[in-house]
């Protein structure tokens, strides 16, 4: 026999298995005769034992139940009618029914009639991911609302709480002629040796906020509100999932739940050998070792993956595969193994009903043990067992492997960091001597001080390497002077070793993304995956990513969820420009997915809070038309966004909601809260900056206006800029329907009806102004240099309008159909494609618009396709004459 699962086999024949190899349930056969008379009917249903005993006293029922509940679910499984989900899911249902039914006896006795609201039980362990075993305990937290909780009038509530916790407890545990219900473990609560078995919830969650050991947290990933007030437990758990699922890694949590594995090895090492006495669940290879993987990883990736987040051990080896963070092969050996694992730990826990994980040593016993899963002996049961062992303990013990070498604390002032390759040694020395010394806050723990010598030569190695050392180690200081603590981000350094190159790289060239690096070390989390130097995906998948939060997340927390997302997403992407990793033009248009994303996560989430409120306005909706770089699908880092609001149906019409408004009201406050959406700075850092200028009468016009109020201005009394802004007009928001008719205005207004104006005479004075107004900032000013951006731009769109063709939001494409049409030069395609390629990076490497430092140079030109910096000035100098050229012939002017 290879099979994990027995084969089907008649009930006669798996009561005759269970009374030959179990003491315990030939006892409850003997007893319960009705039952084994009924199997049939209970097995279908075997949660309906509870019910079945309503008439017993309350304490009486919960064990007779039990009891009954032990051999139809033994016979469910010996039988091979129940798998091992059917049998840990009934076994953890039941778990949950019993709690919460103990805990209502528990609060009538002390206030008859009174309701459980105000304590809950969290189930941890086994019971929160539904796979409990025949005898395992159960291993709450109990909670209560003082606020809430129903207490004796004379009752200290804190005092009531603990005494419904005990009598509880007691209901459950209590022994006698019919058993017991559950063994209650109550040690997993915060500080069980000083705190009482039942705690306020306020006080629960600021201990997981700011208190909480690494192992909590691994706990946590199979925590479930399973008893009591389940609205308390689950805004409890809702409370602290910012504490279990981080998207900052920290990898000092990873080693520690190792750390727990090694003890655990350690501690039980008499289970450790293959062979009789081998401990199934503490074992080398054994039912921990696959839970902890599957934790571990969880850990590593859930933050930013709520799929991941499946409390049920092989439940979650599935989920890591398929989401490609584990090898699919791993995945489904340690999945069977799990499997095995569990179904011989119940066969165990079958003979006496004793909470064990460990094979019998008596070879006796073990053919006991054997003969209950259907094989012949211990040794046949061995052999079974034995290649599943071997496998998991391979893959576990293969985590360590990328397990940073860590120096010892003591050694900390001596540690070698080689300051050779910096201009000034005796000065990069010094500084380096201060971080050791806790200059700076983040670095004063003793913990950072552990992470920081862990990692300190390779980091100063990788810096050394770095084109501009010098730069790089200041900007390394700096970004310490911002952190409020340093141990995450050494952390993450020490077991991403691959990491190194890539941040040397981002300190030394690119004081944007060192900045925001110093502001949220979290970014750097972003980079770990080998997939965060891809391209971002099209736009419904970023903006499912965005929203692949919990149920139930407050509209705040949609915000904070969406700027982290976004904030690493900008961050990973120019980080593949300076690795090289990617073409700054397709950087560019990633930048506009991310962002257009954003808008439509961040829009409909304030359209829905709104509606809560106010209703909608019937026949009518919220359409957001972006422009500028937006609308043309090509951002850069540093860009804001040109958005116009518009709005569909009748302005006369008025919502429908508790709070009725006016559309022009309704539709204005609702664009100032996605502007707000989209705008406002939250924990996790800013967004964008959202600019509405380019709307019907500018500021001094209304935030939104009707379709027909933007047509009928667009028709009548728009200004030749404002055409000009059309030209790269783009509806990112709202059904399709109502982008095909705001695309419809827009392409009327385009060909042709709108006012008659003189467009090159216009256009010409606008720039000029622009020019004397907004000069740029350097010889690198790609935008706004003469013959740059925007003087491409201008020339573009006076040739769309003047000649009522080549319309396309995208500026390249738009000079293709140009081209194409004998309107403008070929080589202004080129010209947009570098001088595009120039803002996207420089915008980075030099912010300023002013030539970088000579390591850096060289970094701009890759970019570019250029061999060095002087190439790329040559080929801006030549694009520039171009483009001048191209702007005076399209406003008609002699050079």
């Amino acid at each position: 026999m290879t099979g994990v699962a027995l084969p089907v086999r008649a009930l006669s024949d798996a009561l005759a298995a269970a009374e030959a190899g179990s003491d315990f349930l030939a006892n409850i056969i003997r007893r319960d005769p009705d039952v084994v008379a009924e199997l049939e009917h209970w097995l279908a249903d075997p949660l309906a034992l509870l019910d079945a005993v309503a008439d017993e006293p309350p304490a009486r029922g919960l064990r007779l139940a039990r009891r009954r509940l032990a051999l139809v679910v033994a016979i469910g499984d010996l039988s091979g009618r129940y798998d091992l989900t059917r049998i840990t899911q009934t076994l953890s249902d039941f778990a949950d029914r019993a709690l919460d039914r103990a805990i209502r006896i528990a609060v009538a006795e002390r206030v008859p009639g009174a309701p459980t609201d105000g304590f809950a039980a969290i189930a941890l362990g086994k019971q929160g991911s539904r796979e409990l075993n025949y005898s395992s305990d159960i291993d709450p937290i109990l909670i209560f609302d003082p606020a809430t909780l129903a207490h004796r009038e004379r009752d200290d509530v804190d005092d009531a709480a603990v005494r419904v916790g005990r009598r509880a407890v007691e209901l459950l545990q209590a022994r006698d002629g019919d058993g017991y219900v559950l063994r209650v473990d109550l040690r997993l609560r915060p500080s069980p040796e000083v705190t009482p078995i039942a705690l306020p919830v306020e006080a629960a969650i600021g201990y997981y906020e700011s208190q909480a050991l690494p192992w909590e947290r691994a706990a946590f990933i199979r925590a479930r509100s399973c008893a009591g007030d389940q609205a308390l437990g689950a805004s409890f758990l809702t409370a602290i999932r910012p504490f279990v699922w981080r998207r900052a890694l920290d990898f000092g949590t990873i080693g520690e739940i190792r750390g727990i594995s090694r003890r655990i090895r350690d501690h039980h090492a008499q289970g450790q050998a293959f062979g009789p006495g081998f401990d199934l669940k503490r074992g080398r290879g054994g039912i921990r070792e696959v839970e902890f993987f599957a934790q571990i990883h969880q850990l590593i990736h859930g933050g930013r993956e709520p799929a991941l987040r499946t409390p049920a051990t092989r439940d979650a080896l599935a989920a890591l595969a398929a989401a490609g963070r584990i090898d699919p092969d791993d995945a489904r050996a340690l999945a069977e193994a799990y499997t095995l694992f569990r179904t011989i730990e119940h066969r165990v826990q079958m003979v006496d009903d004793r909470q064990t994980h460990v094979l019998p040593k008596q070879l006796e016993a073990l053919d006991r043990v054997a003969r209950l899963h259907g094989v012949r002996d211990g040794a046949e049961l061995l052999g079974l067992l034995r290649p599943h062992v071997e496998r998991v303990g391979r893959v576990y013990d293969a985590l360590d492997g990328d397990r940073p070498t860590q120096v010892p604390v003591a050694a900390i002032a001596t540690a070698d960091a080689d300051t050779g390759r910096f201009a000034d040694p005796a000065a990069a020395e010094a500084r380096i001597a201060s971080w050791r010394d806790g200059r700076y806050p983040a670095l004063r723990s003793e913990a950072a001080r552990e992470a920081l010598t862990a990692v300190l030569p390779a980091l100063i190695a990788a810096i050394g390497d770095a084109p501009d050392p010098d730069r790089a180690l200041l900007r390394l200081d700096a970004t310490f002077a911002r952190l409020p603590t340093a141990i995450n981000v050494l952390r993450l350094i020490a077991a991403r070793p691959a990491l190194l190159a890539l941040l040397a790289t981002i300190l030394a060239h690119a004081p944007t993304l060192a900045d925001q690096l110093g502001r949220r070390s979290d970014l750097l989390d972003g980079l770990i995956d080998a997939s965060a130097l891809d391209l971002p995906g099209d736009v419904p998948a970023l903006a499912a990513e965005m929203r692949a939060g919990e149920r139930g997340d407050d509209y705040e927390r949609e915000l904070d969820r969406v700027r982290k997302v976004v904030n690493e997403k900008r961050f990973a992407l120019g980080a593949q420009i300076l690795a090289g990793a990617s073409d700054p033009l397709d950087v560019s248009a990633g930048y506009a997915r991310v962002a257009e994303g954003a808008i439509d996560v961040l829009a409909s989430a304030a359209v829905a809070a709104f509606v809560a409120v106010h209703g909608r306005v019937p026949d009518s909706e919220l359409v957001i038309l972006a422009l500028g770089r937006m609308g043309g699908a090509q951002l850069t880092h540093a860009s804001d966004l040109d958005l116009i609001y518009l709005f569909t149906g009748d302005f006369a019409s008025e919502s429908d909601g508790a709070k009725p408004l006016g559309a022009v009201l309704y539709y204005n406050r609702l664009a100032q809260r996605v502007s707000a959406a989209l705008s406002v700075p939250t924990a996790s850092g800013p967004l964008y900056e959202i600019d509405t200028r380019l709307r019907p009468s500018g500021v001094s016009g209304p935030l939104v206006v009707s379709l027909d109020g933007f047509e009928r201005y667009q028709r009548e009394s728009a200004w030749t800029w404002e055409h000009m802004a059309l030209t790269r007009a783009r509806p990112i928001f709202g059904s399709a329907a109502a982008r095909v008719a705001v695309q419809a205005i827009i392409d009327r207004v385009l060909l042709g009806d709108r006012p008659e104006r003189d467009v090159r005479a216009d256009a010409a004075k606008m720039r000029a102004d622009m020019a004397a107004h907004k000069p740029p900032s350097g010889p690198l000013d790609a935008k706004l240099l003469e013959g740059g951006l925007v003087d491409l731009e201008f020339a573009v769109h006076v040739l769309q309008l003047v000649h009522r063709t080549g319309f396309d939001p995208h500026l390249g494409r738009a000079i293709d159909a140009l081209v194409a049409a004998g309107l403008i030069d070929g080589a202004m395609r080129d010209a947009h494609d570098f001088l595009t390629r120039l803002l996207v990076t420089a915008r980075l490497v030099a912010p300023d618009g002013q030539p970088p430092s000579e390591a850096t140079r060289a970094l701009l030109a890759r970019a570019l396709g250029l061999d060095d910096f002087d190439a790329v000035l040559q080929r801006l100098d030549t694009v520039r004459q171009a483009v001048r050229t191209a702007w005076a012939d399209a406003r008609g002017d002699d050079m």
